[in-house]
């Protein structure tokens, strides 16, 4: 995809008073107090995994802006399936383990690598190439398979889903990081940030039998939200989500997106998804129901966006 085709529709608009720099990124023209400002939501597109990682967080201040010496965190990657990632079906394995060397690097005292996977869950820690990349980057890794892991939380805030069982992990960490991979799904219609919280909650079956949408909205309502949304939309899933079935399903489209806004960060994936296969975020019902509790805004001109084209 060339550069116009993607600062066009990735992130559609541009924010009040942004300037072309260097043909590569597109930054406030403001050198004062805004050019201080740190940016909402960050989009970069071109390279590869660690790459993307790299870049996009230096344009969101550092891992030393989200985590602090001493704390203990918590990376939540999508690893629900028992999948290589050529299927893209489950994070990029480089991705988590850069993420995670970040975290101790910035000065966390311990990092937590987990989800409630949907297939077996020693296929998906394994298959995925998460549980590797992971430990070898000096995470723990917790599991997810059994009830016991999980804690009844309130969620007051919550349309339908007024209680759930959140992981232990998310319960107990002084911050967390939310990494979902972009793809089709077909029952959510995307899978991204929001839908990336049935892997932190216990009673899948609930939010499915009780309006999925809104029950995905309700999960973001949690008093512990991320402290950073990191999308790896490196190879998408176009069809068939959200397992999927060959690689055919599979774009290379080499690309991330980083927000502290969760809402937004979906909106951005979900617009940038949508030229591949349609898909607006106006249809997109969580999105809208998310923003309507305050969990974030589907306004990206409202927010300090930067995009970047290595």
């Amino acid at each position: 995809m060339r550069r116009r085709e993607f600062l066009k529709t990735a992130l559609v608009g541009a924010v009040a008073g942004a300037v072309k720099i260097d043909g590569n990124t597109i930054l406030a023209a403001d050198k004062g107090a805004e050019a201080q400002t740190p940016n909402d939501l960050v989009a970069v597109m071109g390279g590869e995994p660690v790459e993307l990682y790299r870049k996009g967080i230096e344009a969101m201040g550092g891992m030393k802006r989200f985590v602090k010496k001493g704390q203990k965190v918590v990376v939540k990657p999508n690893i629900g399936w028992d999948k290589t990632p050529e299927y893209g079906a489950n994070t990029n394995p480089l991705l988590v383990g850069e993420i995670v060397k970040d975290c101790l690097k910035a000065g966390a005292a311990e990092v937590v690598v987990f989800d409630h996977t949907c297939d077996e869950w020693e296929g998906c820690y394994k298959n995925s190439g998460i549980a590797e990349a992971a430990e070898k980057a000096g995470a723990k890794v917790a599991y997810g398979h059994d009830e016991k892991y999980y804690k009844e939380v309130e969620l007051p805030l919550a349309v339908n889903m007024k209680k759930a069982k959140i992981h232990e992990a998310i319960i107990n960490c002084d911050v967390w990081i939310n990494v979902p991979v972009l793809k089709n799904h077909g029952g959510a219609k995307m899978t991204i940030s929001m839908k990336n919280y049935m892997g932190i909650v216990w009673d899948r079956g609930y939010l499915h039998k009780h309006n999925l949408q809104q029950c995905i909205a309700d999960a973001t309502t949690y008093e512990k939200r991320p402290v950073l949304n990191i999308v790896d939309a490196y190879r998408i899933m176009t069809q068939n989500g959200p397992k999927g079935k060959t690689t055919n399903d599979v774009q290379l489209a080499k690309a991330i997106f980083m927000s502290t806004d969760i809402v937004a960060v979906d909106t951005a994936a979900t617009k940038f998804f949508s030229q591949y296969k349609e898909m607006s975020p106006e249809n997109l019902p969580y999105l809208s129901m998310a923003q309507n509790v305050k969990v974030g805004t589907m306004d990206i001109n409202s927010l300090k966006v930067e995009r970047i084209k290595l």
